[in-house]
């Protein structure tokens, strides 16, 4: 049985029982994918009579002369690549995201290990060591071998690499908890779909749940983001809008052709839908245009006591929670609070007894200029938008109005790193 090595000195060896060659390696098949350390379930092998699967148990030896010795006749054929993980086929000279390094690096070679009686996959050489390996450099004698060794690895443990690969989605579907590029803060991994092929970006999209995927597309550039819808289809792209800050949604919208736009609204739900229409008709450059939907109202006649368990309720669902904005039942605003006046107040306060009642507000055509200068004027977080006749519409936060009035050659220096609200206001 294998102990421990690197693949490319693996395949291409001859497959012999009893002393017959009956073929060459030619592949590894991997049994579950999403392990950290997933395992070899068996080889294929390439005969006569075409590609076979040779499961691991069936493997007895790897003799002196090098040849893959099998207890028995491989019968099975070798399933489709396209619903299983092929180490060469699908690994190989391929892109990977280094999590740890945080970059797309390509995959040279493979290196497995027997562990508990299993072979499993256990680092990737992305380093030169590995590609010299693969050209077969030992064949040219036992002075390049020497070199070979001294040449430093670059190796990569699997439990930090995510591969990118077009896959059945039924196979290779990721819960964002369990996958790694999950690890990667959204401003990284943005960065790597840019790096990326639009098939490979859309490959990588493809493994992520839909709220990482909207993480990672409100720090994509509009280009980007466009090519990713088109790649990703209409019905996928509506659910990643859909867990976009509503903001950085609308700024997405307004940036498609009116068909388009039309066709990912009539996939969403009817309020989110009905919110981003909305948002999408302010300008760009003005409070209306910066603002989101995203914040936390209540009504005046709560108790803070009650207020607090509703807050722990949402906490899920809503990042930003500084500031709570009372309203009536028409929406009108009339009072805010801050969390910390929330947790300072006695339990049987009521909300309209410690809410703030003069509040600075702006309308939803004030320029971002503005905006942004109401805001570092008062020192504040976010800064409500109001119609007319008070009806509270949405919040600008600080964040957004920074982005608004960074000058473009600071901009294009610096990632663009957004703060991430999920895409609905939340009522307490």
């Amino acid at each position: 049985m294998f102990a421990q090595g690197f693949i490319s000195d693996l395949i291409r060896r001859p497959v012999t029982i009893d002393d017959r060659p009956i073929g060459k390696v030619a592949d590894f098949l991997v049994g579950s994918p999403d392990d950290a350390f997933p395992t070899v379930d068996g080889l294929i092998i390439k005969t006569a009579g075409g590609m076979r699967f040779a499961p691991m148990d069936t493997v007895a030896d790897v003799d002196q002369n090098g040849s893959v010795v099998l207890r028995i006749v491989p019968k099975e054929p070798a399933p489709p690549e396209s619903e299983e993980l092929y180490l060469v086929a699908d690994l190989l000279d391929k892109q990977i995201v280094d999590v740890d390094g945080r970059k797309v690096v390509r995959i040279n070679d493979i290196e497995v290990a027997n562990t508990g009686g299993k072979l499993r996959v256990v680092a990737a050489d992305v380093g030169i060591a590995g590609l010299l390996r693969r050209l077969g450099l030992r064949s040219f004698g036992r002075r390049w071998l020497s070199r070979l060794d001294a040449i430093p690895r670059s190796m990569i443990a699997w439990n930090s690499v995510a591969p990118i690969r077009d896959a059945n989605p039924s196979h290779v579907r990721l819960s964002v908890k369990q996958h790694r590029l999950a690890r990667l803060h959204p401003s990284e991994l943005a960065e790597i779909i840019g790096e990326l092929s639009a098939r490979e970006a859309a490959a990588v999209v493809g493994q992520l749940d839909d709220e990482t995927a909207a993480d990672a597309f409100e720090h994509l550039d509009a280009e980007t983001q466009k090519s990713l819808i088109e790649d990703i289809g209409t019905e996928r792209a509506a659910d990643i809008i859909e867990e976009m800050d509503s903001d950085d949604a609308a700024d997405l919208l307004a940036e498609l052709p009116q068909e388009q736009q039309s066709q990912l609204l009539a996939e969403m739900n009817a309020y989110t839908a009905g919110e981003l229409r909305e948002l999408v008709k302010y300008p760009e450059d003005t409070a209306g245009g910066l603002m989101t939907t995203d914040y936390v109202w209540i009504y005046p006649h709560r108790t803070t006591e009650a207020t607090i368990r509703k807050i722990r309720e949402i906490a899920p669902v809503s990042e930003f929670i500084y500031y709570l904005y009372v309203v009536d039942g028409d929406d009108h605003l009339l009072g805010a609070l801050s969390l910390r006046s929330l947790l300072l107040a006695l339990p049987t306060a009521f909300i309209d007894r410690i809410m703030e009642r003069d509040l600075v507000t702006v309308t939803p055509l004030m320029p971002a200029v503005e905006v942004a200068s109401t805001i570092a004027k008062y020192d504040l977080l976010a800064l409500p938008v109001v119609e007319e006749h008070g009806r509270m519409l949405g919040i600008v936060t600080v964040d957004d109005a920074i982005d608004a009035i960074m000058p473009e050659e600071i901009a294009k220096k610096l990632p663009h790193i957004r703060a991430r609200h999920q895409s609905h206001h939340v009522a307490t």
